[in-house]
């Protein structure tokens, strides 16, 4: 096809520059004389006709055929319909044009994980790009007013164009301080400021590639990010648009009027249609409606199962199905106990194993509140933190009321099964792999989860393990969700003698900062082999975390370590992670770090913060301790009471 017109440009510029004149077709005498043209005729119209186009024609065709395979453009420019304003200042609407971009690219980001659009796509998108910009003024074209190149729409940053491969670039670590700063409303300056803050450190210090166009370069991929992945609003929210991309949205409102023009058409038909038919509808929807809304419960038909949201997959479980699973609660089936009931183990129908753990002797009452508890805590999920299945209420005429709760079962049991009850110890390679991913799952629940969770129960017992030893974290009964803008919680206490801080015990003062102090604890007892609350000499009992102090203040911290445990680690290691330890579980409220900054010292080279010196034995204080137990009620799973009585963790093991 090349050969075909660069010899057909040949032979034109032949016929024009030998100064013979081109052959001349009049048509009026042709039509006229109804002369029959002759073949010599009909050569010379078509080659005079080739010779006037192909020259025209010729260049588009030969240094644009990329255009052939032009794709349609897969970015969503739709949103930006909905910005407030648009700047009518010249030297500030290329900013909106590259702000407005960036916001799309985001939502591309979030639906295909990939930072850029097609190559062949780019001149479809700024085409789209430009109809609607159109809405907002007139004369003005968004590549040639800003100098913005074709190709640059699908230009990126270091050859970064997916998700993976930005993952693969920057830390983990790194990726957690965005979520932890960035997952949360922006409308505010503070949280905007945190948010910015981090975006601004991660491309300082990964992203140092060179600027294209300032439209996709390494200094747009951060917001692009956080937007997309990061937090939890998305792209499109009128505060992570502020705050990441300077826009200012509406919040509902929309700026297509034509799609206001196809909203009310909608409307009017659809008045027509409700009128037409409205007798009969309203006496059919006032008979139906408490049916209708069952139905909106996904069902499942093998096993009966039905679900509490269409927005989460927890499952509600019949009182039947949890007795065939677990053969009627038998004892053979019972996997752990507490104050509150039995944890039992059981088979679905689909051959999946699962624990039930259930709760007697509760109110109907509150099953409404439990219900949304339960599905909350189930929309948090997190590699180390137990995936909860589903849930059961239901009364029974001998056991009364009961609630229970569907999770995965864990094969390899809890952390205290291994530390205290099996003739088998721990290696330091598995102990250390429990301690960070207990550490990162704790982390979340503070900073990743929205709102924030506080445990309040950590402990061995609720550390559990699965087939490869993997920690999960468990029992969210005592789950307490932290209001925005509180920076503690003052509440009934609930919780595990030993492992519970002495501002909650004492005062009833609840922070995440509670959760920092049980998780040294546990820590201390991964460590050293030793409970939490040591009963020695004339049944005096005695704090893990007081020994342990007693230890490192003498500089003898790997004495702390069980040395007995097989495959120990060097001796640096151990020592850090002892330090941690008594750094977390230091009765002073403001000594502790927070666990996103337990887990980067576990996970870096950082160095552990100086630890300050502690008051006197908590031991001292057991008496006010007690009497502050004693005051609490115990209550079920959603009592304002809290979840679980408040139990003395000696040498025997209540869960």
């Amino acid at each position: 096809m090349s050969l075909f017109w660069f010899l057909l440009l040949e032979l034109c510029s032949t016929i024009f520059t030998t100064n013979l004149p081109p052959p001349v077709f009049n048509p009026e005498i042709f039509l006229k004389k109804r002369v029959k043209p002759s073949f010599d005729l009909w050569v010379d119209i078509l080659g005079s006709g080739l010779c006037w186009w192909a020259p025209k024609t010729l260049t588009s065709f030969s240094f644009s055929s990329a255009q052939y395979n032009l794709a349609p453009c897969p970015l969503d420019f739709e949103p930006l319909l909905n910005v407030t304003t648009f700047d009518v200042n010249a030297s500030t609407q290329c900013q909106y044009v590259i702000q407005g971009l960036r916001l799309v690219l985001a939502t591309y980001l979030q639906s295909t994980g990939s930072f850029l659009p097609p190559i062949n796509s780019s001149e479809s998108c700024w085409d789209s790009y430009q109809s609607v910009v159109n809405n907002f003024t007139s004369n003005f074209n968004i590549r040639s007013d800003c100098g913005f190149e074709t190709t640059w729409i699908s230009e990126g940053c270091m050859n970064i164009t997916t998700r993976s491969q930005f993952d693969a670039v920057v830390s983990q670590a790194t990726r957690a301080d965005i979520v932890a700063s960035c997952n949360q409303s922006l409308e505010n300056s503070s949280p905007c400021a945190t948010c910015t803050t981090s975006l601004s450190n991660l491309q300082a210090v990964y992203l140092t590639g060179s600027s294209v166009g300032n439209l996709t370069d390494c200094t747009a991929y951060p917001s692009i990010y956080a937007a997309g992945f990061a937090n939890y609003l998305g792209p499109t929210d009128p505060g992570t648009a502020k705050c990441l991309f300077n826009l200012n949205f509406a919040s509902g409102g929309s700026g297509n009027k034509r799609r206001g023009v196809v909203i009310v058409v909608v409307v009017v038909v659809c008045s027509v249609v409700f009128l037409a038919v409205i007798g009969g509808v309203w006496v059919f929807y006032r008979k139906r409606r408490e049916s209708r809304s069952v139905k909106r419960e996904i069902v499942n038909i093998e096993m009966g199962l039905e679900s509490i949201s269409g927005s989460t997959t927890l499952i509600k479980f019949t009182i039947d199905e949890i007795r065939q699973a677990t053969r009627n609660f038998t004892r053979d089936n019972i996997i752990g106990r507490g104050g509150y009931g039995n944890v039992y183990k059981g088979v679905l129908k689909d051959g999946s194993e699962v624990a039930f753990k259930r709760f007697k002797n509760c109110s109907a009452a509150g099953d409404t509140n439990f219900a949304h508890e339960v599905e909350v805590i189930a929309s948090v999920r997190h590699v180390n933190l137990v995936a909860l299945r589903g849930y059961c209420t239901a009364t029974t005429p001998l056991e009364g009321h009961q609630r229970i709760i569907v999770c995965d079962l864990m094969k390899n049991g809890s952390l205290h099964d291994h530390l205290f009850g099996s003739t088998e110890k721990l290696s330091w390679p598995l102990r250390q792999k429990i301690a960070l991913g207990t550490a990162r799952g704790l982390a979340y629940l503070h900073s990743g989860a929205q709102p924030g969770i506080i445990h309040r129960d950590i402990k061995a017992s609720n550390i559990l393990l699965d087939e490869k030893f993997e920690p999960k974290v468990a029992d969210f009964g005592l789950a307490k969700f932290t209001p925005e803008g509180m920076t503690h919680l003052s509440t009934r206490v609930a919780g595990t003698m030993g492992y519970v801080a002495p501002e909650y015990a004492l005062y009833g003062q609840l922070t995440e900062r509670s959760d920092v102090y049980s998780f040294g604890v546990v820590l201390l007892e991964l460590l050293s082999g030793k409970k939490a609350l040591m009963v020695i000499g004339e049944n005096q009992p005695s704090l893990v975390t007081d020994w342990a102090w007693s230890l490192v203040r003498k500089g003898r911290a790997i004495d702390v370590v069980d040395n007995s445990m097989p495959e120990l680690g060097s001796p640096e290691v151990m020592e850090k992670y002892v330090l941690v330890a008594v750094l977390c579980s230091h009765p002073q409220l403001y000594a502790r770090p927070a666990m996103d900054q337990v887990v980067k010292i576990l996970e870096t080279d950082l160095p552990v913060p100086s630890i300050p010196e502690r008051p006197i034995s908590i031991v001292a204080e057991m008496d006010d301790i007690e009497r502050s137990v004693s005051s609490s009620d115990m209550g079920c799973i959603s009592s304002s009471a809290g979840y679980q009585s408040f139990t003395f963790e000696g040498q025997q093991h209540s869960d």
